[in-house]
């Protein structure tokens, strides 16, 4: 039996480690995000919820309620421009270890301090959920699972303001995102558990914060495309066991995830049936199941269930942002199953053990995931630094569809849009000299999204002969397999003509030097192509080259 100062001192010592980890975890995640930008989703506030209109914060994202999230974007933008997302992240970091905070406290209510600092380890450093710790926009789902996490710790306490202030709790994280919802349901369950000791007088705690969403939706929420089918309903428990199995093998290292991709589940299966056996072991042992465990269990269930009815392609149980949710649920869960089991300092030490393993195995996938949001930064800071350098001329309506940007997590992105920003808070573009810089995946894009902003455009001509208008012409000898050297071209029109013989191929590129993002195939033997080369102010030329069995002559303006 251990002593008060035993205790005390174990409890200091648990708190010390707990704030090791937090260091550990946000100079982690803090030099991870390090020259990340802005990514997908997040666009879509920065493009199409600016000023504080009504919509802007009420107009439901997909199917969820956004109206923290988006009032914490617009906030960070005005004070803090569109140039850099660091505060975003420093925004996301430090609600992660807010969050792992309370679970550390869930867990040391039923377990003690050293099941607790093993269950905020986990979640602090759970890799394969890099879309969560890496994601700003996530801030959605972390924010309702942070604040329905509260209201789980404030329904523990039967004080006065035990229940006002998990009703606050409860609203706040439904505005955060429909994820709240499920807590929501963990709420009604402890109304129901209490209801013989406490009577219904509490129900406003649940009714009240669940009121507020059905006037959103009444009022905007309704127009979101619902993705619910009879198909998703009866698979939903399949979905809900991937979801579980998904979430346990992510948490003690043992997934598969990694990268951008997804992969099903394997050693989880296995490890959603020890869990399942330690439940139905308890109930063969006559042993009760503590009432903490219901209002979690009716949680996690709601927020399955509701994901599998609305899954399409893409939001597979298993995916990246749904293990984060699907982790703290399950650490939740087990701090109430084995509630009343006391862990000896050797199960305890075997514990610590696999949790430092499996730290050290979920680096890996935070680690690919992040070195993909590097190559997605690429991508969106060359495309961007392309539409500010074409921005006397390009189309108010040009955005950046996937086949033209490289990447699809740039649809939300029109450059009437942008450049306004750019103009009110900043540029989080490539400047010109740091886009020569760029990796060669970038400047291939930017090339690409540069001739058709400027534009630059091409007809061939049968026929016709190139001439001279001003610059003089250069005749290139007849070179089929690299091309020859590459000519360089300004701004106005290039006639390239091709002398008799099979077709030719003409290649273009400015930014880029490895390959030729741009190039005509197929041109006509006895042709002329007109390269068109709308002027942009910059200094750095295009360069030309000809591809053909003939020769070719090449006349500048």
């Amino acid at each position: 039996m251990k002593v008060a100062g035993q205790e005390l001192g174990e409890d200091r010592a648990a708190l010390a480690l707990l704030c090791l980890a937090l260091v550990a975890s946000a100079a982690l995640l803090l030099s991870f995000s390090a020259g990340l930008t802005f990514f997908q989703d997040t666009w879509d506030f920065l493009m199409n919820r600016q000023g504080f209109a009504a919509d802007a914060f009420l107009r439901p994202h997909n199917e969820h309620i956004v109206v923290i999230p988006v009032a914490i974007e617009q906030l960070l933008v005005q004070f803090f421009g569109m140039s850099s997302p660091t505060p975003e992240f420093v925004v996301l970091t430090a609600s992660l270890l807010a969050t792992a905070v309370l679970v550390f406290v869930y867990v040391r209510r039923r377990l003690g301090p050293w099941p607790a600092l093993i269950a905020a380890v986990l979640l602090l450093f759970i890799g394969p959920a890099w879309q969560v710790l890496l994601w700003p926009f996530e801030i959605g789902f972390v924010g309702s699972l942070l604040f329905g996490i509260a209201m789980l710790l404030a329904l523990d306490r039967d004080g006065p303001r035990s229940d006002p202030a998990a009703c606050l709790f409860l609203a706040i994280s439904i505005g955060f995102s429909s994820l709240g919802l499920a807590f929501a349901v963990g709420a009604g369950v402890d109304l129901l558990q209490k209801r013989r000791d406490r009577g219904l007088r509490r129900v406003y705690v649940a009714v009240a914060p669940l009121l507020l969403y059905a006037a959103w939706w009444l009022g905007w929420g309704h127009e979101a495309e619902s993705h619910l089918t009879l198909d998703n309903v009866l698979s939903s428990p399949l979905y809900v066991v991937e979801g579980l199995a998904g979430s346990i093998g992510s948490l003690l290292g043992l997934s598969t995830t990694s990268g951008a991709a997804i992969h099903p589940p394997r050693w989880g299966y296995v490890l959603l049936a020890a869990f399942a056996a330690q439940l139905v072991y308890r109930q063969v042992r006559g042993r009760s199941l503590p009432a903490g465990l219901w209002p979690v269990a009716g949680s996690t269930a709601a927020f399955w269930f509701l994901a599998g009815f609305s899954y399409i392609p893409g939001r597979e149980a298993y995916s990246s942002r749904y293990i984060y949710v699907g982790a703290a649920f399950i650490l939740l869960l087990a701090a109430n199953l084995l509630n009343g089991v006391r862990l000896d300092r050797r199960a305890l030490l075997v514990g610590g053990v696999i949790a430092l393993a499996a730290v050290a195995s979920n680096l890996d996938p935070l680690r690919e995931g992040r070195d993909w949001l590097k190559g997605q930064t690429v991508l969106t800071r060359a495309d961007l630094a392309a539409i500010e350098i074409a921005q006397r001329t390009v189309d108010p309506s040009f955005y950046l569809a996937p086949e033209i940007a490289g990447t699809p997590t740039l649809i939300d992105v029109r450059a009437d849009k942008y450049l306004a920003a750019v103009r009110e808070h900043g540029s989080p573009a490539y400047t010109p000299a740091e886009l020569a810089r760029a990796p060669e995946a970038g400047r291939l894009q930017a090339d690409i999204v540069l001739a058709n902003a400027l534009p630059v455009t091409t007809e061939v001509r049968n026929g016709a002969t190139a001439r001279a208008a001003g610059g003089g012409c250069t005749t290139i000898s007849g070179d089929s397999g690299g091309g020859g050297a590459p000519l360089p071209l300004r701004p106005g029109r290039t006639e390239i003509g091709l002398a008799t013989g099979p077709p030719g191929t003409i290649r273009l590129r400015r930014f880029a030097t490895g390959e030729y993002p741009l190039e005509t195939e197929g041109v006509p033997g006895g042709s002329v192509t007109l390269l068109d080369i709308v002027a942009d102010g910059l200094e750095r030329p295009w360069y030309v080259q000809v591809q053909a069995a003939q020769t070719a002559t090449v006349c500048r303006s």
